[in-house]
C-alpha cells in the first residue's frame, strides 16, 4: 500500500475516533444489596431505606435494591460482611462511625481501612429521652434523681456512640449509669416504653413514633441551639421545642453521629465515583430533604479529602473518651 493510502486511511481512523461516544462510565449490571449495619428500624436502617426508596422512585439506577439487616456484634457483622466483598461494587454498607470507632474499642476482624468511603450524609443529633410519665421535668432533674439511684440507661450497640454519650453524661453530671445495649435504637425504644428503662439517648427519628404515640419524650438535646422547628410531632410541641441540654444544666454541648456510606475494599475508582454520584443525586431530592427534617438531622455531604479527615479528627476523640473508660484494643 502507497504512503498516500496510509495517510488517508489514518485520517479516515482519525475522523471515525473523534465521532464515536467515550466509552460509558461504569453502571451496575446485576442487582444490588443496602447492608444496614443495625437492626431494623433504627436510624441505619432508617437511612439505608429512605436512600432506597428515592432511588427506586426515580429510577436512579435501572436495578432492584434490597436492604438486609447485618446489625450483630454492634454492627461489626456488616463492616466484615463489607470486607469479605473485597471487589464487589453491589454491596453498598450504611452505618455511622462506628466504622472507624469499634476497631478502635473492640477486637474486631475489620477495620474502616478495609472498606472504600463514599460519603457521609448526615449528621443525626442526640437527645436524652425518658418516659411520658416520668417525674423528671428538666434533665437537671434527671440527674438529681440519677444520682440518689441506680439508673438504667439504654443504647444501640455497645462501646458505640450511644454507650460512648451515655458515659459522657455520667462524668458531666456527676452520676453512675447501668448501661443497657440493644441492637437498634428501635428496639431501645420499646424497653422504654414498657419501663424497664429509665432512659436512653436515642437519635429524633428512633423515638419519634413513640414520642408521637405518647410513650415516651425528649428532656434535652446536645445540640448548641435548639433544632429547627418543623412540624409539630405532637399536638403542641415539636423538634424546636425541646431545650438544649447545655439549657438544662447538663454540660455536653454537641454530639452527633454522621450518617456513612462505603463500598467493600478493592472496588475501582469509576465504581465508587458512581455510588458518590447517585448519593448526590439521592440528596438532591425533595424526599430526601423531607426525611432530614423529619428526622430532624443536619444535611451534609463528606466525600475524599474532606472525609477523611472528619474520620480522623473524629479518632483523637474518641480515643480521649475510650481512654478513660479503658476501652482501648491493646
Amino acid at each position: 500500500m502507497g504512503g498516500t493510502s496510509k495517510l488517508l486511511l489514518s485520517a479516515a481512523a482519525a475522523v471515525l475516533a473523534g465521532t464515536m461516544p467515550a466509552l460509558a462510565a461504569w453502571q451496575p449490571q446485576k442487582p444490588i444489596e443496602f447492608v444496614a449495619t443495625a437492626g431494623p428500624g433504627g436510624g441505619t436502617d432508617n437511612l439505608a431505606r429512605a436512600v432506597q426508596n428515592i432511588i427506586t422512585k426515580y429510577k436512579l439506577t435501572e436495578q432492584p435494591i434490597v436492604v438486609v439487616n447485618k446489625g450483630g456484634g454492634s454492627g461489626a457483622e456488616g463492616y466484615v460482611y463489607g470486607k469479605a466483598s473485597a471487589g464487589d461494587p453491589y454491596k453498598v454498607i450504611f452505618g455511622t462511625s462506628n466504622a472507624w470507632q469499634q476497631p478502635l474499642v473492640s477486637k474486631v476482624a475489620f477495620n474502616y481501612t478495609d472498606l472504600t468511603p463514599i460519603a457521609a450524609m448526615a449528621q443525626d443529633e442526640f437527645l436524652l429521652w425518658v418516659k411520658q410519665d416520668a417525674p423528671y421535668k428538666t434533665a437537671g432533674d434527671y440527674l438529681k434523681a440519677a444520682a440518689s439511684g441506680e439508673f438504667k440507661m439504654g443504647g444501640a450497640q455497645s462501646k458505640d456512640t450511644d454507650e460512648v454519650l451515655t458515659r459522657m453524661i455520667e462524668k458531666a453530671g456527676h452520676v453512675k449509669l447501668t448501661y443497657i445495649p440493644f441492637k437498634s435504637g428501635a428496639e431501645t425504644a420499646v424497653q422504654l416504653a414498657g419501663g424497664h428503662l429509665d432512659s436512653h439517648v436515642n437519635n429524633p427519628s428512633e423515638s419519634l413514633g413513640q414520642w408521637r404515640g405518647g410513650t415516651q419524650r425528649p428532656l434535652c438535646v446536645f445540640s448548641p441551639k435548639r433544632l429547627a422547628p418543623g412540624a409539630k410531632v405532637t399536638a403542641t410541641e415539636g423538634w424546636g421545642d425541646v431545650p438544649t441540654c447545655v439549657e438544662q444544666g447538663l454540660d455536653i454541648t454537641q454530639y452527633e453521629q454522621p450518617r456513612t456510606v462505603w463500598l467493600p475494599g478493592k472496588v475501582t475508582p469509576e465504581q465508587a465515583a458512581y455510588y458518590v454520584d447517585l448519593m448526590k443525586k439521592v440528596q438532591a431530592t425533595t424526599e430526601w430533604k423531607d426525611y432530614i427534617e423529619k428526622t430532624s438531622q443536619v444535611d451534609t455531604f463528606l466525600t475524599g479529602a474532606e472525609f477523611d479527615k472528619f474520620i480522623k479528627e473524629d479518632l483523637e476523640h474518641v480515643k480521649q473518651v475510650a481512654g478513660e473508660q479503658g476501652w482501648l484494643v491493646k
